[in-house]
């Protein structure tokens, strides 16, 4: 057996709330820099049309972490990272540690849910995040996007002053820009997410092809994780466009995604798909495997 042993009793509301935060930090603090390559791959397009020039900076993933090392230093692709902790503790906790509680209520405590319950679940726990977590979403976006090349102005200095900034500029809206494609973005991450890691693991344990340890969290989060990229790319790519643009660039996140498609094609939708898969497909193994050690930690704990 790989991992600590399943409790006794299930994990209780308050454990995987804050299991999930906590896990969710963990993966990103990992996986960043992925994240970091995926904004800035996303926006090249952007960039490249607002300064009248084709010429492309970045290529590839590697290519691109390679040249933020070089032209901005390694904390280059740490930039923002302490809006997307503040943004996972509270944002995670909520869409995937409240998922179970949710999923329960909807099937009135029902252990076995369907499909249509369990998206309904998923559904309901993204929408609250990014009510509650889109200005720190909005925060980590445009510092990632932010190039940090000596002698350039920064559009922001730290994170504080960034809220700041855009609620004075922008107006409170400002900082929940991107609400509505981000709330779109995160029901199809949601649903992809948590009901395919449920449907796979589920699957594995059915047909005893593997106990509920390491190696079935780590196979059922990498099927997720890919699931979740080729469904959420797209939505993904103009929510990080919506929520980087400057005042008046784009009337709204569809007239984004219009401009995306007439001007660059049906490809720049999925521009930076290899950091999201890398970058989704590595956080979703650590947070799925870190958030079921953490909760067999809390219980074991807790029955001690």
């Amino acid at each position: 057996m790989v991992g600590l042993k399943p409790s006794i009793l299930p994990p209780t509301p308050g454990v995987r709330f804050l299991s999930a935060g906590t896990a969710a930090c963990i993966a990103d603090l990992i996986t960043f820099p992925l994240d970091t390559a995926k904004v800035r791959l996303q926006i090249q397009g952007e960039a490249a049309s607002c300064q009248g020039s084709k010429s492309i900076k970045y290529r590839g993933v590697w290519g691109t972490v390679v040249t933020m090392v070089r032209t901005e230093g390694p904390m280059s692709l740490y930039s923002g990272l302490v809006a997307g902790l503040q943004r996972q503790m509270s944002f995670a906790s909520i869409r995937i540690g409240l998922y179970d509680s949710v999923k329960q209520f909807y099937s009135r405590g029902n252990d076995h849910t369907g499909i249509g319950t369990a998206t309904l679940a998923a559904c309901t726990t993204g929408g609250l995040a990014v009510a509650l977590a889109q200005p720190m979403d909005v925060v980590k976006v445009r510092f990632q996007a932010q190039k940090n090349i000596r002698g350039a102005r920064k559009r922001y200095n730290g994170t504080l002053q960034a809220y700041k900034s855009i609620a004075k500029e922008e107006g409170i809206q400002g900082l929940w820009k991107g609400t509505f494609p981000n709330i779109a973005r995160n029901a199809i991450v949601n649903c992809s997410e948590l009901v395919t890691y449920d449907i796979i693991k589920e699957t594995i344990l059915r047909k005893k092809l593997l106990t509920d340890n390491f190696p079935c969290h780590f196979l059922s989060a990498f099927g997720a994780g890919f699931c979740t990229t080729v469904v959420a790319s797209p939505v993904d790519v103009v929510k990080t466009r919506y929520m980087n643009s400057v005042p008046g660039q784009y009337k709204s996140a569809l007239n984004c995604a219009q401009t995306m498609l007439f001007e660059e094609g049906s490809t720049a939708f999925y521009k930076g798909f290899v950091p999201s898969y890398l970058r989704l497909g590595s956080w979703n193994v650590v947070m799925f495997v870190s958030y079921e050690q953490l909760k067999r930690a809390m219980m074991l704990a807790r029955q001690s």
